[in-house]
């Protein structure tokens, strides 16, 4: 199973540990998105960026 994440929110104004999960993640702007598994990792660094993101099922 993999899950969507799309980048919402912009990350000015976010806290650096927010900015540096959203990079390692592959989000430079917002509207970017990527596909990623859906394991305990990626669930994890969601859950640290929950209220910039969107989440979906593929």
């Amino acid at each position: 199973m993999k899950i969507k994440v799309t980048l919402t929110k912009s990350l000015i104004g976010a806290k650096p540990a927010q900015k540096a999960t959203a990079a390692s993640l592959g989000f430079r702007k917002p509207g970017d998105s990527v596909i990623l598994p859906d394991d305990a990792a990626s669930r994890g660094k969601v859950n640290v960026i929950a209220h910039l993101v969107k989440v979906e099922s593929v």
